[in-house]
């Protein structure tokens, strides 16, 4: 072997030296006032220190365990901010992310944050809570780092000390695809702001009387009939299998889990528009009263008069088909199969068939609250809207209440192009805030927006925001430690960071909603991104 030159050895030995004697970075304390953080969701338990801290020009984000994608993450997070940082596996850093299921007690989505001298440090036993935990510190920098306008002066954090677990497991929205259609771009979007704010589920209503949004390869006239339709004035349209495969990977990514639904045995009219001698009763007696007849369109916005021939076996042939092509699409854990707003004596027979077959593709059932007239599994999960059936089964429920969460229904009374026939004064924020489960089995909330009015992008936008973020704080903080008045206020500070996401967002009265310009395209600094 040939001998190193001496040299090279000493070189090799002074770096050494180096490494085993380097020192934690130390942050400098700032002379500004500290600002208490206005965080969406509200955190379970947050100490603010005394001073702040000014964001050092030379960074490295350090990770342990299998945290190579979160760092990824708040890499991007801080190239946003304006603060290039390396990434490294090594212990020390100025930015730290700690995985290790020593940390169950923070559960699947809980995280630790502290800010110190020695920087910031992220914890958590799962990724996810891991990037809940960045989503929070996304809150602590400037707003402008949404749209990339970051100015160049120094970046200040509190210091502080946050543990932070949901109260809910499931925080949800929903949107209707079905009766106007919403693209992948645009449910892209709608996940990137979710995510914001922690919020974890996007229930997708893909058929309807108006509309069939979803491929099916064995019955492809559902999509090439079914989806040429619309509400009047609304979009057509449908999404491919890997449109919808495409979404759930970049949800997935922001830990966010799809739910699709096929509506079924009622507002099922685009299918029987599809295939009308395989689902239809003769002369059409499953339509009434008639409001279209196949091969005739619907563009209206009455619900309740269509419905599968129940009495015809030859039915199960498709829900058997289309749902063993959803299962096996979809990546998450539940199909829902709707079942509101139809009488048939054959219905509750439907409804148990319809749950079996779900169960035997691996998948729990969702079904709307009239589900629970009949005698499901215990595994299925209802989804409550008005809370009057009487359930003959114990199950787990979303809570959905039409007068808290549809917020389809007018930010304020009188507000043009809604559907207010739950609650004819429309559904303000603090009504959406007030909000309580008594439901001892209650898994989360979820917020839909029904699209019979709601036919472009801004009155999407319009409806959920800033309404969604009351749902949020709802999903993750506990009842006793939330207050409107603060949640009002935090709110306020939120507008920034609105307004250069580009929501169109409805100006709630009371808050100051010209807290710079708003952006006129969607800003995210987490838009298209997939870490490697």
């Amino acid at each position: 072997m040939k001998k190193k030159p001496l040299y090279l050895i000493l070189v090799m030995a002074a770096l050494l030296v180096a490494c085993s004697s380097e020192k934690e970075v130390q942050w400098s304390v700032s002379q500004a006032e500290v600002q208490a953080p206005a965080i969406i969701p509200q955190p379970q338990q947050l100490e603010l220190g005394e001073v702040a801290y000014e964001v050092p020009s030379d960074n490295q984000i350090s990770y342990t365990g299998e945290a190579a994608a979160s760092a990824r993450w708040l890499e991007q997070l801080l190239d946003g901010a304006g603060i290039p940082a390396g990434v490294s596996s090594s212990q020390t850093g100025g930015w730290q992310l700690h995985l290790s299921d020593t940390l169950s007690q923070l559960g699947e989505e809980g995280y630790r944050l502290d800010i110190s001298d020695r920087g910031v440090q992220i914890q958590a036993a799962t990724q996810a809570g891991l990037f809940y935990g960045i989503q929070t510190l996304r809150q602590l920098l400037p707003a402008a780092l949404e749209s990339g306008q970051v100015e160049n002066q120094p970046v200040l954090l509190p210091e502080l000390h946050i543990e932070d677990v949901p109260h809910y497991s499931w925080r949800g929205t929903m949107v209707d695809v079905a009766r106007s259609f919403f693209d992948l771009e645009y449910l892209k979007k709608h996940v990137d702001r979710m995510a914001t704010y922690k919020m974890n589920r996007l229930h997708l209503h893909l058929t309807d009387d108006q509309g069939w949004r979803i491929e099916i390869k064995g019955w492809p006239k559902l999509t090439e009939v079914g989806g040429d339709s619309a509400v009047k004035d609304g979009r057509s349209g449908y999404l491919t299998q890997e449109e919808y495969k495409e979404l759930q990977s970049y949800a997935a990514a922001r830990n966010i889990i799809i739910v699709p639904e096929i509506d079924m045995p009622g507002h099922i009219y685009a299918a029987l528009r599809s295939y009308p001698e395989e689902l239809n009763c003769p002369d059409y007696t499953n339509i009434a009263p008639r409001r279209a007849t196949p091969p005739e369109p619907y563009h209206g916005t009455t619900v309740g008069w269509s419905k599968f021939c129940l009495e015809n076996p030859a039915i199960y042939d498709f829900v058997t088909d289309v749902i063993r092509e959803m299962s096996e699409i979809t990546t998450g854990p539940w199909i829902h199969i709707g079942g509101d707003e139809i009488q048939d004596p054959r219905y509750e027979e439907f409804v148990v068939k319809a749950d079996s077959i779900v169960q035997d593709f691996g998948k729990t059932t969702i079904g709307w609250e009239e589900v629970t007239k009949a005698e499901v599994s215990n595994s299925l999960i209802s989804q409550v809207w008005h809370g009057r059936v009487e359930s003959v089964v114990d199950v787990e429920v979303i809570q959905s209440i039409c007068g808290h969460f549809y917020l389809d229904h007018a930010n304020v009374e009188g507000q043009e192009h809604t559907n207010n026939w739950c609650k004819s004064d429309g559904i303000t924020l603090e009504e959406v805030y007030d909000f309580k489960s008594e439901h001892p089995r209650t898994l989360g909330v979820e917020a839909p927006v029904w699209s019979e009015f709601v036919i472009t992008d801004e009155r999407m936008d319009d409806r959920f925001w800033p309404r969604s973020l009351a749902v949020a704080e709802i999903g993750w903080t506990a009842p006793d430690a939330r207050n409107y008045e603060d949640f009002f206020e935090r709110v306020q500070q939120q507008v920034g960071r609105l307004n250069a996401m580009g929501i169109h967002y409805y100006e709630t009265p009371g808050i100051d909603w010209q807290q710079g310009q708003r952006s006129d395209q969607h800003n995210d600094v987490f838009a298209g991104f997939m870490p490697e």
